[in-house]
């Protein structure tokens, strides 16, 4: 437990109905005491009372005040919520009379979260999953924040830690008491590890899913210079999110849209034309035309998903710019068909083209569900503790080829090793890495030492 006691507003800034400000810390009490003049509180529980200055004894409003004791509370300490009307006056005043308190000093960025971490309230994915459902913005990342706070991802890599330690424990205890009569575990060991190994390659091979609906199912919109790809990232936003004009080459560097489709997270990035450098002219401008078709080209690169636009007044004569980016995740539009619908095949690389107009709206709603739905795809896996963010993936890489040295090892000891580096991967994950109870494994198993 910390010594010090830290305040702070844990409800949104700016005039409400109401706010709450959170006090944490061994100083807890005394703070509740000392404005709300109150010798005793019921615990978990919320109480009318009349908050007061302690140095001036003016009255800062009447609202209710909740103690939680350690440990059955967010950090895991003494804590007390003050809940008031949420005028800047009242919690400037309340903000004022914790600050002249003797011992109390305001919250770091974060610092409640960290303090319950470090009293073993939450484990370091639900702190994360905490964080991501502060910043939701849709249905589908709310829910998988949910999870993720819940313990679901933790859960998991908890369930491998344990099983890589009593694998290791028993691996030490071929190597230490290789004279006492115990089975043959090695071969045991190597099985349990294969075991552990396959389940980490189903979240290792997932597509990054979970990352994917945390930061946003990232979508480029390409194609030719004056094929409408402003107009229809405008009608996908429903605002005029990028200029629209006549005049070719209107776009010239990449500018994104954040939208909620069907409760997913989408980035969409209107690119610029893409076309052949342009003949003659300013240098300065071609320059800047040249930089523009390169990020358009790495967007498309790094997009999860394609929108290539067609202008189908030059159907079926397409850009061969625009075409050479067409792939499995793509999804082709052609554009302007209240100027005529095209003839078909209406394809391009062996996907199907779908006519729309961005004038009239004609086939929007068409390929808003294609849309959806193409995202809803790569927002789906097959579970729910999802590795949502790259250190997840990153020390269960590295716990994974801890466990293939550890396969082909040739002597049990370096085996042990590489077991021991594995589970300490996964402590990274959870924020638990502590060698000593591989020891604690042993004696419990083995009872050396009767």
């Amino acid at each position: 437990m910390r010594s010090d006691t830290i305040f702070a507003l844990a409800s949104a800034a700016g005039p409400g109905a109401s706010a709450m400000v959170r006090v944490s810390g061994p100083g807890a009490w005394d703070a509740l005491r000392r404005i709300s003049r109150r010798g005793a509180a019921a615990p978990q529980r919320l109480s009318l009372a009349t908050l007061m200055d302690p140095e001036t004894d003016e009255i800062l409003d009447r609202g209710l005040v909740a103690w939680f004791p350690a440990p059955r509370s967010f950090t895991g300490e003494d804590v007390v919520e003050f809940h008031v009307h949420g005028g800047r006056a009242v919690v400037a005043g309340l903000v004022d009379a914790l600050s002249n308190i003797s011992g109390l000093r305001v919250a770091e960025a974060g610092e409640f979260t960290r303090r319950a971490f470090e009293n073993g309230k939450l484990d370091l994915t639900a702190a994360e999953g905490l964080a991501d459902l502060v910043a939701a913005e849709t249905a589908a990342q709310r829910c998988q924040a949910l999870r993720q706070l819940d313990g679901a991802l933790g859960r998991v890599v908890e369930d491998w830690r344990r099983r890589l330690l009593g694998a290791l424990a028993h691996m030490e205890a071929t190597i230490d008491f290789s004279d006492e009569d115990l089975p043959d575990l090695e071969h045991e060991v190597r099985s349990q590890a294969a075991a552990l190994a396959r389940e980490m390659d189903s979240h290792l091979n997932d597509d990054r899913y979970g990352e994917r609906l945390r930061d946003g199912v990232s979508i480029a919109v390409i194609g030719a210079p004056n094929a409408g790809k402003s107009s229809l990232v405008n009608l996908l936003a429903r605002q005029d999110a990028a200029i629209v004009s006549a005049v070719a080459g209107t776009t010239r560097d990449v500018i994104e849209v954040h939208l909620d489709l069907g409760g997913y997270p989408v980035v969409v990035a209107d690119t610029a034309g893409l076309c052949d450098d342009a003949p003659g002219g300013d240098s300065g401008q071609v320059d800047i035309e040249r930089e523009g078709i390169r990020r358009a080209h790495k967007r498309a690169e790094d997009a999860d998903l394609k929108l290539a636009v067609f202008d189908g007044c030059h159907w079926p004569n397409v850009d061969r710019h625009t075409t050479a980016l067409v792939d499995a995740h793509t999804i082709v539009v052609i554009n302007k068909s209240d100027l005529g619908v095209p003839a078909p095949p209406l394809a391009v690389n062996g996907n199907a083209a779908r006519p729309v107009s961005a004038l009239t709206g004609a086939g929007i709603d068409g390929l808003v569900d294609a849309v959806t739905r193409a995202v809803a795809q790569r927002c789906t896996g097959s579970g729910a503790a999802a590795l949502t963010r790259a250190r997840h993936r990153s020390a269960l890489q590295d716990c994974r080829d801890s466990l293939d040295r550890a396969f082909g090892a040739p002597s049990p000891e370096l085996a042990a090793e590489d077991l021991r580096l594995a589970a300490r991967a996964l402590g990274r994950i959870v924020g638990r890495v502590d060698v000593e109870e591989v020891l604690d494994v042993i004696f419990a198993e083995f009872c050396i030492g009767k």
